[in-house]
């Protein structure tokens, strides 16, 4: 099946074609940046923008970081606070004028790498995270969706724990990877306590160095980097609109 997938992040809007029966893109992917928080108007604007690219008239899937029940987006840590209450799949539709599914980013990763990627054929229980602008993350048992489980707020010293230990928390922080390992540490040693993952895997840009800073980490679980990088989102968006067919 044929799926526009589409990421919003905190910086861009990115997307791509995918057969989901490969999970392989089938274009090459757009990218369009966005350089401040787009209200929920301006963001169906530049999502329809990119499906026009594609001269796209299917189904679409859309990833966004947040909570989501059913077509309601419910919170928007990173992006427009316009986004609260919204919903965003009758919003996204009307621009593009195709049927739309909606879910949050990370799931949509996860379901990348469950299907395709670094949790393929595992049985149990897997945990993602993604370490970017925020962190995100989800949760899957025997390869089954735990949807919304935004781990990356659990509260560390009274604050988000994304604050600490995303990477955008290590570049503002100016930490060493070393530094910034000790810190993934603690939070990861915390989500196992409560979670007991079988498979932990890092996915977002900085996961490409994984080599500087899982050494630093040590958790129980078998610790192991996404093989998407940038297309994660993209495919687990497509799959999760084929999941809603």
């Amino acid at each position: 099946m044929k799926i526009l997938g589409i990421d919003i992040g905190g910086s861009a809007v990115k997307g791509a074609p995918v057969d989901t029966k490969t999970g392989r893109l089938l274009a090459e992917r757009h990218r369009i940046a966005t350089d401040r928080k787009l209200s929920p108007q301006e963001m169906a604007a530049t999502i329809k923008q990119l499906a026009a690219h594609f001269n796209w008239t299917g189904p679409i899937g859309i990833g966004f970081p947040g909570v989501i029940h059913g077509p309601r987006i419910t919170t928007s840590a990173n992006l427009h606070k316009g986004f609260i209450g919204c919903d965003a799949v009758k919003l996204f539709a009307k621009a593009t004028g195709c049927r739309v599914a909606l879910v949050n980013d990370a799931d949509a990763a996860g379901l990348a790498e469950v299907h395709f990627g670094a949790g393929r054929g595992i049985t149990g229980t897997i945990l993602l995270l993604t370490l970017g602008t925020g962190v995100g993350s989800a949760l899957f048992c025997n390869g089954r969706l735990y949807q919304n489980s935004e781990m990356g707020h659990l509260p560390i010293r009274g604050k988000s724990a994304e604050r600490f230990v995303s990477a955008a928390a290590k570049d503002r922080r100016k930490l060493s990877y070393k530094e910034w390992g000790k810190e993934l540490r603690d939070y990861i040693g915390t989500l196992e306590n409560i979670l007991w993952p079988e498979r932990i895997i890092i996915g977002g840009g900085v996961s490409k160095d994984y080599q500087k800073f899982f050494k630093h980490i040590k958790p129980r679980a078998k610790l192991v980097p996404a093989e998407f990088f940038n297309e994660a989102g993209i495919v687990g968006a497509a799959l999760w609109a084929a999941e809603q067919d």
